[in-house]
């Protein structure tokens, strides 16, 4: 431990990302990115703005892509946000509003940053348990509380909540903000995004890493009342004014644009999903509801941990959580028709 670390850092428990592989041997199924490329115009419009224009820094406030992202909600310019992954979106929604005298709240079993943010932010947090089927129940949300955070669908379960109770909850939880985290949900949800105009207090975070191919670009958003999102614009330029590049903005503003490509893309990773479900299914496994592009799977006749590390040994890389109750599962992420059928084939000659 080094000296010259303080306090915070010391006692952190740094954020573990998913294995990424230096040679490209492994069927890789782990850290939830698209199997299918980006639209070729979002290739397109990268190689035109790769010009030499990158001597001078990128539009600060994004206005490109925060319109374009507007209209494809149908809302206004002023209720976006964007930064450099949603992570970097999340991070400054924690510092703009979860820094309150009252603990904030999130799942106990869910996306592990958010614990990050709250020992690195120094922010008080309540962890809510999920129910014996794995899901979030938002009436045990109603507590005095300094702020609300969930991921729907959830991370790393893929269980997704209705509009209805989340509804409910922004109803009866109107003094503090509720940050909607929909990283996933363009696999089979409805986002909220159409309750902001009802919800001043409403949160919606999206990311372009997933349905839209681009986790190797950087982009995430948020999308608010005006009021909120002027609050993460004054964090934004209090810590990093250009958070996205010119290349970042001219891929996403295509990928947003092509709505046809994200349509069908989204659809065969649905496919490829409920076939996946209905394989392992037969072989006994038992496998929690999924909305996501991956799956939360308890193996049968095998230790999670020890498939994972087999199917490690067969390149075949997926994600294990060693921390009780989510010890017993496996998250997968759903890949092409091919990876899929290859992941399948192993776990039978690991079985067998």
């Amino acid at each position: 431990m080094s000296n010259y670390w303080s306090q915070i850092i010391r006692e952190l428990k740094p954020y573990v990302p998913g294995e990424q592989p230096k040679e490209n041997l492994f069927v890789k199924l782990n850290t939830n990115e698209n199997p299918y490329p980006p639209s070729p115009r979002v290739i397109e419009a990268i190689v035109k703005a790769a010009d030499s224009s990158l001597r001078r820094y990128p539009d600060p406030n994004c206005e490109v892509l925060k319109q374009a992202i507007a209209d494809h909600y149908s809302i206004k310019k002023d209720n976006v946000f964007v930064g450099n992954g949603s992570d970097e979106v999340l991070a400054l929604s924690f510092i703009s509003f979860f820094k309150q005298s009252q603990p904030i709240l999130f799942p106990e079993i869910s996306y592990s940053f958010y614990e990050v943010y709250c020992s690195i932010f120094e922010i008080q947090n309540i962890r809510v348990p999920l129910t014996a089927d794995m899901g979030i129940f938002l009436e045990d949300y109603t507590q005095p509380n300094g702020g609300i955070i969930f991921p729907n669908p959830n991370a790393p379960t893929g269980k997704l909540l209705s509009l209805d109770p989340i509804e409910s909850l922004l109803e009866r939880n109107n003094e503090s903000v509720v940050i909607v985290d929909e990283a996933y949900i363009d696999f089979g949800g409805e986002s909220a995004i159409q309750l902001i105009g009802e919800y001043a207090n409403l949160l919606v975070a999206q990311t372009f890493s997933k349905s839209r191919s681009l986790a190797g670009l950087r982009v995430g958003a948020a999308l608010g009342s005006e009021k909120l999102i002027e609050g993460l614009e004054r964090a934004k330029n209090s810590f990093n004014s250009y958070p996205l590049d010119r290349l970042a903005i001219a891929g996403a503003v295509e990928a947003i644009r092509d709505k046809a490509y994200f349509r069908a893309t989204c659809k065969k990773v649905i496919k490829t999903r409920e076939r996946t479900v209905a394989a392992l299914s037969k072989m006994g496994f038992s496998i929690v509801p999924s909305m996501a592009n991956f799956i939360f799977i308890r193996p049968a006749g095998i230790q999670a941990r020890e498939l994972y590390t087999r199917l490690k040994d067969e390149k075949i890389l997926v994600r294990y959580f060693d921390k009780p109750p989510i010890d017993e599962y496996l998250r997968v992420t759903i890949g092409t028709d091919a990876d899929m059928q290859t992941f399948i084939e192993k776990i039978k000659k690991i079985i067998a």
